[in-house]
């Protein structure tokens, strides 16, 4: 195997791929986004650009949206730069020690909030660094503050971007590439032929489940009630005659009506326009749970629903919903219910298969939800084999960052060989060895879906599991992360040769507009 030979990189630790060299002597030639699908080594590109930039004598700054992506970071450019010093910041420091860390060190990992606001107050400015890297750069739209960092960046600074998962909106990659004032867009994809011969197979295997009676009985009682619910804001000409009723929809009419309301439209049928589309987000997320997640989860979601109705300062949705016939019916079934979604006891089979044909594999279990996160790791745990543990976020309670991150490590180490994991656990981290990863629900974003997969078939072949619930919202989900993914790339696709050919077109030619 040939290792990258280069000034500032440790010898023969990285494998010198030709199409990330290709790629690094564009992102030192113009502001590059790069698009590499998960395992492929964007941060070995990162790391030849960075070192190349520090040869010349300035720093560089690498932006990460998680602490636990920080510290990842940082021990991989501390262990693969030598002759470098490098720092790592966060929010929690003193601004003095953060503008020490910025003068002291030549490479700098941090999240883009700490030094948006540094920035910001003045505390240090980017005058000395060469070249800014914005780890899952798709982040950089609206005020996201990757665009707010991107403003101080000097005009004679390198700007590098890198993601698996742009997303298929053409708009907002436009928006990404004008934010951070990317020229130039370097994509491959597992069937380049330089790319090929790096890619290990990733099979993704279908698991079609049947719903059990009462929680069929359940969704279909709970969608003639939100059948009822919606012809009422049909009745009311709230609604858009060619969109089902959705949480998107009822979103979308919240926002008008709450505009009317600031504009001092105060009137009875503003409160029950809102009233009703309230009652119809609670119906769909009941839906959801009951179809999609199991007893135990939609049993608690109901129970807070009960609450609310019966607390002082209780929502007038809840009070009106908790009287329905329709809403007791499904309450008095969750409530006596014994029965549980199938897919745990897939999930189980499959953990203890794995586990089982070979002892050292290492499994992710995505759920969307914690508390379907919670009861899954709880079912797992009675698998000999399986030594489980949970990974949340730090909302209401969850786990910290650092908590986070030891959790990942003692993964890596073998102390655990299944974490079941929500959404924190999707993005960009690298954990090389994972066998399987296993999709509790499919969801409906390719970003996500594509994050997800992405967390196996590093380093070695990987198995996918996909369980789906048929005939219920699992289905549409699927269908519509499969429909944006191949929109991702059929875009992406038109818009890598539309950069080609502007490739001999001087720089204030190249405009993003034409995309």
């Amino acid at each position: 195997m040939e290792y990258i030979s280069a000034p500032g990189i440790v010898a023969d630790r990285i494998e010198n791929r030709r199409y990330q060299s290709s790629i690094a002597q564009c992102c030192l030639r113009e502001n590059t986004l790069v698009i590499l699908p998960t395992g492929l080594g964007k941060t070995a590109v990162a790391l030849i650009v960075a070192a190349r930039t520090m040869e010349s004598g300035r720093k560089v700054l690498m932006l990460a949206p998680t602490k636990p992506l920080v510290d990842q970071h940082h021990g991989f450019f501390s262990e693969m730069l030598e002759g470098k010093s490098i720092g790592v910041m966060n929010g929690l420091m003193a601004p003095a020690k953060r503008s020490g860390i910025i003068a002291d060190n030549d490479f700098i990992v941090t999240t883009p909030q700490t030094v948006s606001n540094d920035l910001d107050n003045g505390i240090y400015d980017l005058r000395d660094f060469g070249l800014v890297i914005y780890d899952e750069a798709h982040r950089a739209t609206g005020n996201y503050a990757y665009v707010n960092v991107a403003r101080y960046v000097p005009l004679n600074t390198r700007s590098m971007g890198m993601t698996a998962s742009p997303g298929s909106d053409i708009k907002k990659i436009a928006e990404v590439c004008s934010n951070l004032s990317i020229e130039r867009v370097e994509m491959r994809t597992e069937d380049d032929p330089d790319v090929s011969p790096y890619v290990f197979d990733t099979f993704v295997n279908r698991i079609v489940v049947n719903m059990p009676q009462d929680l069929l009985d359940i969704s279909q009682t709970l969608r003639g009630l939100l059948d009822h619910y919606f012809s009422e804001l049909t009745a009311m000409h709230l609604t858009n005659p060619n969109w089902p009723p959705s949480t998107k929809h009822m979103l979308s009419i919240s926002k008008t009506l709450q505009m009317r309301l600031a504009n001092g439209e105060k009137t009875n049928y503003v409160f029950r326009g809102l009233t009703v589309q309230s009652i119809c987000i609670k119906i769909l997320h009941a839906i959801d749970l009951a179809e999609t997640q199991g007893m135990s989860v939609l049993r608690s979601y109901l129970r807070s629903v009960n609450e609310d109705a019966e607390a002082e300062k209780g929502s007038r949705a809840s009070r009106e919903l908790v009287k329905r016939e329709e809403y007791l019916r499904a309450w008095e079934i969750a409530r006596t219910s014994k029965v549980e979604h199938p897919k745990i006891s897939r999930i189980l089979g499959l953990v203890s298969r794995i586990l089982d044909e070979d002892p050292g594999s290492k499994i992710i279990v995505f759920t969307q939800y914690r508390e379907s996160c919670d009861l899954i790791a709880e079912k797992i745990s009675v698998v000999p084999s399986a030594r489980v543990c949970k990974r949340i976020g730090q909302a209401n309670g969850g786990l910290k960052q650092k908590e986070q991150i030891g959790i990942l490590d003692r993964f890596r180490a073998g102390e655990y060989n299944v974490v079941v994991s929500t959404s924190v656990g999707e993005e960009g981290l690298d954990i090389t060895s994972t066998n399987a990863v296993i999709f509790y629900e499919p969801v409906p974003s390719e970003i996500r879906t594509i994050q997800r997969r992405g967390r196996t078939g590093r380093k070695n072949n990987g198995e996918v599991y996909l369980l789906v619930a048929s005939g219920t919202m699992d289905e549409a989900m699927e269908s519509s992360a499969e429909r944006k993914e191949q929109m991702m790339k059929d875009r992406l696709a038109t818009l890598n040769r539309d950069l080609k050919l502007n490739r001999g077109v001087p720089r204030t030619q190249t405009s993003l507009t034409q995309f």
